[in-house]
């Protein structure tokens, strides 16, 4: 027997000789790749009785023989914080478990099977608190190696691994981008060859071609990527496209794609990612995609907007093009630079954002290769998971609700026009701290018509749902806990250097709580939640209202005029000892902590909520909910309104704004604004054939369905307006691979629609009209442009 201590990498399980053997891969303190078994443990859920429980017990023992039953155990358990008897039901192979489930449900007397759909490894793991991404010590004996398994030292566990925390170890990373054949638009896997395959690495880049057959490619990036060995395989679209891909052009040549460390190939699991076992495959697609800030979800658009790579230092190919620039000689070697880019900007935003990814996983609960498949409720739901278990809670099912809407937040309607010195008072995390002061949690809600006294609840204003004081709910639990781990990590961030290694990991960690702690409230009002219930999400907003109300009419009475105010944060004119009185006020008073998040030097709003742009301190602007950060407008309306915002609060020039649209539709009427900036996406909400109407994205995807793309509910359509076709804009909206022209653009149809529109929401405000910037005379106008 020795001692182990090991870094979690990956989890998976095998059935050995008829019984479970959970694998936990990983990387040891001296840097070897291990894998540590453990045969020890059996799958199992719960039944509670609706009737006698001897009969109940019985009657299972019955029904589940044929399931490989090991044991039935009475065992007490809580059930939305009510104490219950439950039967626990321990079967011998996880593979039995829905059949089982099935047969148990049909026993007389049996209320309801739980937690029989939960993966028998996060079992495994949920239950031994065992961490993915996270330091582990294990007593271990080693065994022989078998020669399918590309690990360093196989051990078996002779006791449960323990949870030590720690500093992640160094790790491989592996990028990698494919690039296909397609004369005949999108390429299809039954159809058209890979052609180029670039990868990168800490060591730099390399691309393979085809240049000896597609075979050939694929067996020297199979000879790469084993001569890495990487811990972590970073694509963008990978599980959508280059590993689905691959894999069917390695079969297509007689090949398998085996990357896994137990020599097996990908293959499609939870969340639609594709697990690689004994590794993490990340695909950096489903970062980017809560990615606010950024409109256009592509890997150059990411990596730039990340500060990674710019646009202008890369190579940038019409995707639809690269089977000419692969068919011409001359050109291969752009192709491949094009490729070799998509791979490096690939590895620098899977090196950038890993540190988030590893802490999320650790804290969540979620396995490397899964944390950014998951949806955010999934990752809270395992979390969740993960305390009930520590509570003694049952996890409810998972089943299909309609949604279900309720009345949100307050949002003021903002005073137009430009405002100096603003500064925006944020409530600290209000949401989880209203639900810790009330106890609003599934198990505390007292439904109507259940008498209870009424010093015993919190009653919710406006909405009347209750809540028991006592005892404290599992979410009040949950989320306490939160904050005080979040709290104990920022002060020992306060003890240590900002650019000490030890600063940056407990940085992305206090992040990740942050992340779990902000979701809980929208987690329990999400149809598909486990622990769904409408009044508490309902209940939440309701006192978050009162909150926000309170406090600007104290801020009023003190004479701190309120500019806006938006769910947790109210905007007032920056007066420090009002500002301060206002927060001890909020804090002594109303229970509740609040800062001042940011200052404004100049501040403009529109006469509509959520949008509004502001100068900081530091120079930046800061846009909200203007067409600049929407994804229904083509980039040129992002790059006007954001120039027309820049200059009006710098230069306080809407005159010159004005100027610079007027240069702008010059440039566009001359043919010189690129044809990229000009594509409007529009996502498909509804398969193609179920269209009645055909929209400008609509007629786009029908052409681009005839020329061979395969087109899909969900799938970002992106089009141009030109002049070509009937009267209707549709019948002119062309797929912007087919637009090779700027002179085929109706120039007329982005000014009146995309160009006009964006500067206006800011200048008309300032008296500019729409005549004022589509012609070259200039027009006095008799107001005051910057007011209080």
């Amino acid at each position: 027997m020795e001692e182990l201590e090991f870094w979690l990498l990956d989890a998976s399980y095998d059935i050995i000789d008829g019984l479970p053997e959970v694998q936990l891969w990983g990387v040891d303190k001296s840097g070897r790749r291990v894998l540590v078994v453990d045969r020890s443990f059996r799958p199992y859920f719960y039944v509670v009785p609706s009737g006698d429980l001897e009969s109940v017990m019985r009657g299972l023992s019955s029904a589940l023989a044929a399931y490989g039953l090991l044991s039935l155990e009475p065992v007490q358990k809580k059930y939305y914080g009510k104490p219950v008897n439950s039967i626990k039901v321990v079967l011998r192979n996880p593979r039995s478990v829905p059949e089982a489930r099935e047969a148990a449900a049909k026993v007389r007397g049996v209320g309801e099977v739980l937690e029989a759909d939960i993966r028998f490894y996060m079992r495994y793991m949920v239950d031994n608190d065992i961490r993915p991404s996270a330091w582990h010590y294990v007593k271990v004996k080693e065994l022989p190696k078998p020669a399918n398994l590309h690990v360093d030292a196989v051990y078996m566990a002779v006791e449960r691994p323990v949870y030590v925390g720690g500093p992640p170890p160094s790790l491989r990373l592996y990028a990698f981008d494919i690039e296909c054949y397609n004369r005949y638009g999108e390429p299809l896997p039954e159809r058209d060859p890979v052609i180029m395959i670039s990868r990168a690495t800490k060591e730099g880049v390399e691309t393979f071609t085809a240049d000896s057959g597609e075979a050939s490619l694929i067996k020297e990036f199979l000879e790469d990527f084993w001569s890495v060995d990487p811990d972590v395989v970073l694509g963008y679209n990978s599980n959508r496209f280059d590993i689905p891909y691959l894999l069917k052009r390695a079969h297509e040549n007689g090949l398998k794609l085996k990357l896994g460390r137990n020599s097996g190939e990908p293959a499609q699991s939870v969340y639609g990612h594709f697990s690689v076992v004994g590794r993490a495959n990340i695909d950096l697609y489903d970062y980017a995609s809560e990615l606010v800030g950024v409109k256009l979800k592509t890997l150059d658009a990411v990596a730039e907007y990340l500060g990674l790579v710019k646009r202008s230092e890369r190579v940038l190919l019409d995707a639809s093009r690269v089977y000419e620039y692969w068919d011409k000689p001359e050109l291969r070697k752009t192709l491949a630079q094009y490729s070799a880019d998509d791979a490096r900007s690939t590895y620098l935003i899977g090196e950038t954002v890993l540190p988030f990814a590893i802490q999320l996983s650790e804290v969540v609960g979620l396995p490397l290769d899964q944390i950014f498949a998951a949806s955010v409720g999934n990752r809270v739901e395992w979390f969740l998971m993960r305390q009930a278990f520590k509570h003694g809670e049952l996890v409810p099912n998972s089943r299909e609700r309609k949604e279900e809407t309720y009345k949100g937040a307050i949002v003021l309607t903002p005073k137009p026009g430009i405002h100096r010195n603003v500064a925006v008072l944020d409530f600290s995390s209000m949401y989880p701290n209203i639900m810790i002061k009330y106890n609003i949690s599934p198990d505390t809600y007292v439904p109507p018509g259940e008498e209870v006294p009424d010093e015993e609840v919190y009653v919710a204003p406006e909405v009347g749902h209750r809540f028991r004081r006592q005892p404290p709910g599992f979410y009040r639990k949950v989320l306490e806990e939160l904050l005080r781990v979040r709290r104990e990590i920022v002060r020992k961030m306060k003890e240590l250097p900002p650019d000490s290694e030890e600063y940056r990991i407990l940085e992305e960690r206090q992040k990740a709580v942050k992340v779990v702690t902000n979701a809980v409230y929208g987690y329990s009002g999400w149809a598909p939640a486990r622990w769904y219930m409408r009044e508490v999400a309902e209940a939440t907003t309701a006192w978050g209202r009162v909150l926000i109300k309170e406090t600007i009419k104290f801020a009023q009475q003190i004479g701190l005029n309120v500019i806006y105010g938006d769910t947790d944060s109210i905007f007032v004119y920056y007066d420090p000892d009002r500002v301060q009185k206002l927060i001890e006020y909020v804090e002594q008073n109303l229970g509740f902590e609040i800062k001042v998040d940011k200052v404004y030097t100049k501040v403009f709003f529109t006469e509509a909520k959520k949008r509004y742009c502001g100068l900081l301190a530091d120079g930046r602007v800061d846009i909200v909910g203007l067409e600049a950060v929407r994804g229904d407008w083509a980039e040129i309306s992002k790059d006007i309104q954001e120039k027309v915002v820049e200059i009006v609060l710098r230069d306080e020039d809407p005159w010159k704004a004005a100027e610079y649209v007027r240069s702008t539709i010059a440039d566009l009427y001359s043919g010189r604004i690129p044809l990229e900036k000009l594509i409007i996406w529009k996502t498909l909400a509804k398969e193609l054939d179920e269209y009645e109407v055909d929209a400008p994205h609509v007629q786009a995807a029908k052409l681009l369905a005839k020329m061979g793309y395969r087109i899909y509910k969900g799938m970002k359509i992106g089009y141009i307006v030109t002049k070509e076709g009937g009267g209707r804009v549709s019948e002119r909206a062309k797929p912007y691979v087919l637009v090779r022209s700027p002179q085929e653009v109706d120039a007329e149809y982005y000014v009146k629609h995309q160009i006009v529109p964006a500067a206006l929401r800011i200048l008309e405000y300032f008296g500019i009209r729409e005549e004022h910037i589509t012609s070259t005379r200039r027009q006095a106008t008799l107001f005051d442009f910057f007011g209080t």
